[in-house]
């Protein structure tokens, strides 16, 4: 007798479970069921057909019900909801929207790959027709016909995540005038505020008008309006505020659900029905650094379980190693990837931590396109063990993000990552690669070699009037500046010893970092021991203070800004 499987969501968890099935078993029944019109699009492509980068909707739509059948011999119905699962007599209840009938059909084992839903704030106007989510192809037909139709110029993105940006930045290269409103101070979570500033400038420069710590109390016909009282024009509003996992079925079922409201499943992805597995966007994972169970919607982690929860359904070992939360994005002309543990997760969880924030150049740089990477290191305090990273810039960031997400999941430590051995072209990178030259300020820091101020404390030194040396040589000096710094260029310090004092501290910052390092060595061996390195030095402030500054009017804090 041949196994029945049936399978609840055709998109990323629930296909790669179906065919995952097919490939152990030739015999198998394979039924995968998608409320919606369309099995294995692809998600994260949609915001890319508004700018017609993805020129066609349709080829978002990876595979049809035809081809599963005929090359997997799965059996994918559209348009066909579960509405209900009877574990008793192990069937589930199906609708057909296309003529409305209901029916059952049984199972050995059922997969729920049923994905999350946007989430909806209770805000009048929410239910308008020109308010609109992305979640499946649908949704994005829906979108780019009403503005093509009412010829919409300004449109608002509410929530500021990776779908919301990925919208604004199709959005203003379709020609539209974009506001990105984000109730946070920042846009982005997953990297710490100091990085986001770099992306809070981006957006600012590619005019898009960004508004951060305000949130929508109601959307008119043709402006929403914020808590702050605010009105934004808008014709066309994108909600992105977040998902929430789809967990009716799993209630109305009797599953048990975790403590993130997510469905809580064990190390092989089985619900405590021993019969029904669940995986993707719905279910609740395991953090391995904090220890925590978490909710995390990334394809990446949804395939790997998908193929886990099949492989266990025949009794192939699996061994669950958590996530740590690795993705990238580009956010116009900057690519912007984080993994692991960042300030935020390591102060709420009560890790011990440091960081590392250097701006080498992304390749060698006499070549083409060599570019500032600023790239941020956190590891544990005393082990050195690696927690986590962000790097944006317009290189590569995606290939040391990888990096340090490997060297995460093996436990390894700052030594590690110095000794990693890495491929070097000057057409791709550097001798020492960025990640191991982060990992050589990070053992000095830990080793105490030096000591460090951070780019977010910068303003408060120079508001005090502290002693701060820049290093650069006087023409960098003449073309910016931090407002009360003194130019001593690290080719005459040493002559120029006596306008340093020694009864207060002294900071020392260069362009990035690197000659104020030196400086500061210098110093301690000739017997100064209140000396320290900017972080980040003048590139990191001026990207800090930017966008700051631009939408408040504070007192600028550098002469000029200098972000190359």
């Amino acid at each position: 007798m041949s196994n029945r499987v049936l399978v609840v969501g055709g998109v990323a968890g629930g296909a790669s479970v179906a065919a995952r099935a097919r490939r152990l078993d030739e015999s198998a029944e394979i039924t995968m069921f998608e409320k919606g019109p369309h099995v294995s699009f692809s998600n994260c492509a949609l915001p890319f057909h508004l700018s017609g980068i993805v020129e066609n909707s349709e080829d978002l739509v990876l595979m049809n019900p035809d081809k599963f059948a005929k090359q997997y011999n799965i059996d994918a119905r559209t348009n066909s909801e579960v509405m209900k699962i009877n574990r008793e007599e192990k069937t589930v209840t199906v609708k057909n929207h296309a003529n409305g009938e209901e029916y059952t059909e049984a199972y050995d084992k059922l997969f729920l790959s049923p994905g999350a839903k946007p989430i909806m704030p209770p805000v009048e106007g929410i239910d308008s027709p020109h308010v609109f989510t992305v979640r499946n192809v649908a949704d994005i037909r829906k979108l780019q016909n009403y503005l093509q139709n009412e010829d919409v110029k300004d449109i608002a993105v509410v929530g500021a995540g990776y779908i919301g940006i990925e919208v604004v930045e199709n959005l203003k290269h379709a020609g539209k005038d974009v506001s990105l409103i984000e109730a946070q101070n920042q846009v982005m979570a997953p990297f710490d505020v100091d990085m986001a500033q770099l992306l809070h400038k981006e957006l600012h420069d590619q005019g898009v008008n960004l508004i951060l710590n305000d949130a929508i109390v109601k959307i008119d016909e043709d402006t929403v309006e914020l808590k702050a009282g605010k009105k934004v024009p808008a014709k066309a509003v994108v909600m992105a505020v977040g998902v929430a996992p789809e967990t009716g079925l799993a209630k109305q079922a009797g599953l048990e659900l975790g403590e993130t409201g997510a469905i809580k499943v064990d190390h092989n992805y089985q619900t405590n029905d021993e019969n029904i597995y669940a995986v993707g966007d719905a279910i609740e994972v395991y953090h391995r650094q904090t220890r925590q169970r978490m909710k995390l919607p990334l394809a990446g982690p949804a395939q790997r379980q998908a193929r886990a929860a099949a492989g266990h359904m025949y009794n192939l070992p699996h061994q669950n190693t958590g996530v740590i939360g690795s993705s990238v994005i580009q956010v116009f002309d900057l690519n912007a990837a984080s993994t692991g543990v960042n300030e935020k997760c390591a102060k709420d969880t009560g890790i011990q931590y440091d960081f590392v924030y250097i701006i080498p150049a992304d390749k060698v740089g006499l070549m083409p396109e060599s570019n500032p990477l600023h790239f941020k290191l956190l590891y544990e305090v005393p082990t050195g063990k690696i927690l986590g990273a962000q790097a944006i810039g317009k290189g590569n960031v995606d290939k040391r993000i990888d990096i340090i997400a490997a060297m995460i999941t093996k436990d390894a430590t700052l030594e590690d990552l110095k000794e990693l051995e890495l491929c070097y072209s000057v057409l791709y990178g550097t001798a020492k690669d960025v990640v191991n030259f982060a990992a050589l300020v990070g053992l000095n820091l830990l080793n105490g070699v030096y000591k460090q101020v951070t780019v977010p404390e910068v303003r408060e030194l120079v508001e005090n009037d502290a002693f701060i040396i820049d290093a650069r040589e006087k023409d960098e000096y003449e073309n910016g500046h931090l407002i009360n710094a003194v130019n001593i260029p690290l080719s005459e310090f040493r002559e120029r010893l006596d306008e340093i004092p020694t009864d207060q501290p002294v900071y020392v910052h260069c362009r990035s970092g690197q000659r104020s390092y030196n400086f500061c060595m210098a110093l301690q061996n000739k017997g100064y021991h209140n000396v320290y390195n900017m972080s980040g030095s003048y590139l990191g402030i001026c990207q800090h203070e930017y966008y700051n500054d631009q939408i408040t009017g504070r007192e600028k804090i550098v002469t000029e800004y200098n972000f190359n």
